[in-house]
């Protein structure tokens, strides 16, 4: 996919809207080469998704040796919405707490009080973090309305075609 088609995708208002939301599911290999998926917090920040995770995860001895990821940020209603994302992870480690990290926790539900304990806490526990960059190489959005995965695509068209005359 070329890279200005996966940014289209990302820039509708659906992509947008799931862009927003506060929780991905981060696929890689792991350094066993069985798959794993984590969910994980994240912030758009209009070019990558961004992720935070602290410098003694596992997940980052597998990213450094395959940084091929894939994301899955969806909606829990009935059709879902599915926003998939593909890319490669960049490291970045970076001294005390990103900004962004801080960011992707400010939608959960807290009072002032528990954000500021929350924040106190998250500062007396990391000296640093790892920043987990994906810029999207691909992305597929699926709404079960106007788009649905290609599976499922093939079978209707397949349908079309039974159904026509002759």
């Amino acid at each position: 996919m070329e890279p200005h088609k996966a940014s289209e995708i990302l820039n509708r208002p659906l992509g947008q809207e799931l862009l927003a939301r506060d929780l991905a599911r981060l696929a890689y290999v792991a350094e066993d080469g069985t798959p794993r998926v984590v969910p994980i917090g994240f912030t758009w920040n209009g070019a990558e998704v961004v992720m935070c995770t602290t410098p003694n995860a596992p997940k980052l001895r597998a990213l450094r040796r395959n940084p091929s990821v894939a994301l899955t940020i969806d909606t829990e209603v009935h059709p879902p919405k599915i926003l998939l994302i593909r890319g490669r992870a960049e490291l970045d480690h970076v001294d005390g707490i990103p900004e962004e990290y801080l960011q992707m926790n400010g939608t959960y539900e807290m009072t002032a009080e528990q954000r500021v304990e929350w924040e106190a806490e998250v500062r007396s526990l990391y000296d640093s973090m790892v920043r987990i960059v994906v810029t999207p190489t691909w992305a597929k959005l699926i709404d079960f309305e106007t788009t649905l995965p290609s599976a499922v695509e093939e079978l209707v068209r397949q349908r079309e075609e039974r159904r026509r005359p002759g």
